[in-house]
Protein backbone atom coordinates (compact mmCIF):
# COMPACT_ATOMS: atom_id res chain seq x y z
CA UNK A 1 0.00 0.00 0.00
CA UNK A 2 1.49 3.84 -1.06
CA UNK A 3 2.50 5.58 2.36
CA UNK A 4 2.67 9.22 2.27
CA UNK A 5 5.27 11.84 4.11
CA UNK A 6 5.14 15.53 4.69
CA UNK A 7 8.73 16.91 5.86
CA UNK A 8 9.47 20.32 7.38
CA UNK A 9 13.15 21.14 6.85
CA UNK A 10 14.96 24.31 8.06
CA UNK A 11 18.25 24.83 5.52
CA UNK A 12 20.94 27.39 4.07
CA UNK A 13 19.56 29.95 2.12
CA UNK A 14 21.42 28.23 -0.88
CA UNK A 15 19.92 24.80 -0.14
CA UNK A 16 16.64 25.94 -0.32
CA UNK A 17 16.89 27.37 -3.31
CA UNK A 18 18.60 24.14 -4.63
CA UNK A 19 15.89 22.37 -3.66
CA UNK A 20 13.10 24.42 -4.93
CA UNK A 21 15.20 24.59 -8.38
CA UNK A 22 15.64 20.83 -8.67
CA UNK A 23 13.39 18.48 -7.15
CA UNK A 24 14.31 15.47 -6.27
CA UNK A 25 14.42 11.99 -7.17
CA UNK A 26 14.00 8.83 -5.89
CA UNK A 27 13.38 4.88 -6.49
CA UNK A 28 9.76 4.17 -5.35
CA UNK A 29 8.97 7.86 -5.25
CA UNK A 30 5.41 8.44 -6.68
CA UNK A 31 4.89 12.25 -6.07
CA UNK A 32 6.55 15.10 -4.62
CA UNK A 33 6.18 18.86 -4.27
CA UNK A 34 9.30 20.85 -2.47
CA UNK A 35 8.11 24.05 -1.29
CA UNK A 36 9.04 27.02 0.70
CA UNK A 37 7.53 27.51 4.01
CA UNK A 38 5.27 30.47 4.64
CA UNK A 39 3.69 31.34 8.10
CA UNK A 40 -0.32 30.99 8.10
CA UNK A 41 -2.07 34.82 7.90
CA UNK A 42 1.32 36.70 7.62
CA UNK A 43 1.08 39.64 5.82
CA UNK A 44 1.89 39.32 1.98
CA UNK A 45 4.79 41.57 1.95
CA UNK A 46 6.91 40.26 4.78
CA UNK A 47 9.82 37.96 5.15
CA UNK A 48 7.74 35.30 7.31
CA UNK A 49 5.31 35.15 3.79
CA UNK A 50 8.03 33.42 2.03
CA UNK A 51 10.90 31.55 4.03
CA UNK A 52 13.43 29.85 1.63
CA UNK A 53 15.24 28.73 4.28
CA UNK A 54 12.56 26.26 5.24
CA UNK A 55 11.48 23.68 3.31
CA UNK A 56 8.24 21.82 3.62
CA UNK A 57 8.04 18.66 1.28
CA UNK A 58 4.56 16.54 0.57
CA UNK A 59 5.57 12.78 -0.99
CA UNK A 60 3.77 9.44 -2.43
CA UNK A 61 5.54 6.87 -2.09
CA UNK A 62 5.50 3.01 -3.73
CA UNK A 63 5.76 1.96 0.48
CA UNK A 64 7.21 2.46 3.73
CA UNK A 65 10.43 0.37 2.84
CA UNK A 66 10.43 3.05 -0.30
CA UNK A 67 10.43 6.05 2.05
CA UNK A 68 12.61 4.49 4.81
CA UNK A 69 15.65 4.06 1.90
CA UNK A 70 15.34 7.63 0.98
CA UNK A 71 15.53 8.70 4.80
CA UNK A 72 18.68 6.70 5.27
CA UNK A 73 20.31 6.34 2.01
CA UNK A 74 20.44 9.32 -0.14
CA UNK A 75 21.82 12.62 0.41
CA UNK A 76 18.51 14.51 -0.21
CA UNK A 77 16.98 11.39 2.69
CA UNK A 78 19.69 12.25 5.34
CA UNK A 79 18.95 16.34 4.98
CA UNK A 80 15.04 15.66 5.25
CA UNK A 81 16.07 13.46 7.89
CA UNK A 82 17.55 15.79 10.06
CA UNK A 83 14.16 18.09 9.94
CA UNK A 84 10.27 16.79 11.28
CA UNK A 85 8.02 14.33 9.50
CA UNK A 86 5.48 12.33 9.64
CA UNK A 87 4.00 9.52 7.63
CA UNK A 88 1.00 9.47 6.55
CA UNK A 89 -2.07 6.86 5.16
CA UNK A 90 -4.36 8.58 2.67
CA UNK A 91 -8.39 8.16 3.80
CA UNK A 92 -10.21 10.74 2.03
CA UNK A 93 -9.25 12.68 -1.41
CA UNK A 94 -11.40 15.23 -2.98
CA UNK A 95 -10.75 16.81 -5.97
CA UNK A 96 -7.11 16.19 -8.31
CA UNK A 97 -4.05 17.44 -9.64
CA UNK A 98 -1.66 16.36 -12.01
CA UNK A 99 0.62 13.03 -11.00
CA UNK A 100 -0.61 12.42 -8.13
CA UNK A 101 -2.79 9.18 -8.26
CA UNK A 102 -4.49 7.75 -5.33
CA UNK A 103 -4.21 3.73 -5.75
CA UNK A 104 -5.54 3.13 -2.70
CA UNK A 105 -7.40 3.90 0.23
CA UNK A 106 -7.00 2.67 4.01
CA UNK A 107 -10.52 0.60 4.72
CA UNK A 108 -9.64 1.88 8.46
CA UNK A 109 -12.68 4.10 9.19
CA UNK A 110 -12.00 7.63 10.81
CA UNK A 111 -12.83 8.23 14.59
CA UNK A 112 -13.99 11.79 15.35
CA UNK A 113 -11.57 11.88 18.54
CA UNK A 114 -8.56 11.05 16.92
CA UNK A 115 -5.44 13.16 15.09
CA UNK A 116 -5.57 13.86 12.03
CA UNK A 117 -3.71 15.94 8.94
CA UNK A 118 -5.21 17.90 5.91
CA UNK A 119 -3.05 18.92 2.86
CA UNK A 120 -4.80 20.98 0.42
CA UNK A 121 -3.04 21.53 -3.07
CA UNK A 122 -3.74 24.08 -5.58
CA UNK A 123 -2.12 25.33 -9.11
CA UNK A 124 -3.48 28.89 -8.98
CA UNK A 125 -4.78 31.03 -12.45
CA UNK A 126 -3.04 33.50 -12.01
CA UNK A 127 -5.14 36.52 -12.62
CA UNK A 128 -7.39 34.85 -9.82
CA UNK A 129 -4.68 35.27 -7.20
CA UNK A 130 -5.44 38.87 -5.79
CA UNK A 131 -9.42 37.18 -5.61
CA UNK A 132 -7.36 34.12 -3.74
CA UNK A 133 -5.63 36.18 -1.27
CA UNK A 134 -8.47 38.31 -0.40
CA UNK A 135 -11.23 35.26 0.29
CA UNK A 136 -7.96 33.01 1.65
CA UNK A 137 -6.13 35.03 4.31
CA UNK A 138 -8.88 35.19 6.54
CA UNK A 139 -9.32 31.28 6.18
CA UNK A 140 -5.69 30.97 6.83
CA UNK A 141 -6.33 33.10 10.74
CA UNK A 142 -9.05 30.95 11.47
CA UNK A 143 -7.03 27.75 10.63
CA UNK A 144 -4.21 29.32 12.38
CA UNK A 145 -5.75 30.70 15.83
CA UNK A 146 -8.35 27.45 15.79
CA UNK A 147 -7.97 25.51 19.47
CA UNK A 148 -8.29 22.42 17.59
CA UNK A 149 -4.70 23.03 15.65
CA UNK A 150 -1.39 21.95 16.93
CA UNK A 151 0.79 22.69 14.04
CA UNK A 152 -0.56 24.64 11.07
CA UNK A 153 1.61 26.13 8.01
CA UNK A 154 1.65 26.76 4.03
CA UNK A 155 3.88 26.68 1.30
CA UNK A 156 4.59 28.17 -1.97
CA UNK A 157 6.20 27.12 -5.14
CA UNK A 158 6.48 29.76 -7.88
CA UNK A 159 4.89 30.57 -10.06
CA UNK A 160 1.64 28.79 -9.07
CA UNK A 161 1.34 26.07 -6.73
CA UNK A 162 0.28 26.92 -2.97
CA UNK A 163 -0.50 24.12 -0.36
CA UNK A 164 -1.52 24.01 3.28
CA UNK A 165 -0.83 21.74 6.05
CA UNK A 166 -2.58 21.16 9.46
CA UNK A 167 -2.40 18.75 12.04
CA UNK A 168 -5.42 18.50 13.84
CA UNK A 169 -6.46 16.81 17.56
CA UNK A 170 -9.92 15.28 16.11
CA UNK A 171 -11.55 14.96 12.87
CA UNK A 172 -14.42 16.62 14.59
CA UNK A 173 -12.67 19.77 15.10
CA UNK A 174 -11.53 19.77 11.83
CA UNK A 175 -14.93 18.80 10.04
CA UNK A 176 -16.92 21.36 12.33
CA UNK A 177 -14.25 23.80 11.34
CA UNK A 178 -14.78 23.12 7.46
CA UNK A 179 -18.65 23.37 8.30
CA UNK A 180 -18.64 26.89 9.84
CA UNK A 181 -19.61 25.58 13.70
CA UNK A 182 -16.05 25.83 15.27
CA UNK A 183 -16.59 28.13 18.14
CA UNK A 184 -14.37 30.89 17.17
CA UNK A 185 -14.91 34.57 15.88
CA UNK A 186 -16.43 34.70 12.45
CA UNK A 187 -16.62 30.81 11.97
CA UNK A 188 -17.80 30.92 8.13
CA UNK A 189 -14.94 32.00 6.88
CA UNK A 190 -14.13 28.69 5.52
CA UNK A 191 -17.65 28.15 4.27
CA UNK A 192 -17.84 32.10 2.72
CA UNK A 193 -14.45 31.41 0.92
CA UNK A 194 -15.72 27.95 -0.43
CA UNK A 195 -18.64 29.48 -1.52
CA UNK A 196 -16.78 32.29 -3.78
CA UNK A 197 -14.36 29.33 -5.25
CA UNK A 198 -17.72 28.12 -6.30
CA UNK A 199 -18.68 30.88 -7.91
CA UNK A 200 -15.72 31.33 -9.78
CA UNK A 201 -12.75 28.94 -9.28
CA UNK A 202 -9.03 30.14 -7.97
CA UNK A 203 -7.36 27.16 -9.15
CA UNK A 204 -7.15 24.97 -12.92
CA UNK A 205 -6.24 21.72 -10.45
CA UNK A 206 -6.79 21.90 -6.34
CA UNK A 207 -7.23 18.41 -4.22
CA UNK A 208 -7.79 17.97 -0.56
CA UNK A 209 -6.62 15.35 1.20
CA UNK A 210 -7.07 13.86 4.70
CA UNK A 211 -4.97 11.28 6.55
CA UNK A 212 -4.67 9.31 9.59
CA UNK A 213 -0.77 9.62 10.78
CA UNK A 214 0.82 6.61 11.22
CA UNK A 215 4.40 8.24 13.00
CA UNK A 216 5.72 11.13 13.82
CA UNK A 217 10.17 11.85 13.76
CA UNK A 218 12.24 14.56 14.75
CA UNK A 219 11.03 18.02 15.81
CA UNK A 220 10.22 21.96 14.26
CA UNK A 221 10.32 24.74 16.18
CA UNK A 222 11.09 22.47 19.50
CA UNK A 223 8.08 20.56 19.56
CA UNK A 224 8.27 16.59 18.81
CA UNK A 225 4.64 15.92 19.89
CA UNK A 226 2.30 17.51 17.65
CA UNK A 227 0.60 14.19 16.55
CA UNK A 228 -0.43 13.21 20.11
CA UNK A 229 -3.81 13.42 20.64
CA UNK A 230 -4.46 16.44 23.56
Amino acid sequence: MNIYSYHLVKVSFFTGVKNLLFPFKAKGLLYSDVMANMRLGSPIFSLSRLIVTEIAVFAQWEDEKALNDFLANTPFGKQFSKGWFVKLRLVRQWGSILGLVVQDLSNESEIDDSPVVAITIAKMRLLQIPRFIKWGRPVEKLVRDHSGITLASASIRFPNTVSTFSIWKTTKEMTDMVRGHSNTPKPKRHVDAMKERDRKDFHYEFTTLRFMILSESGQWNGNDNYTKSK
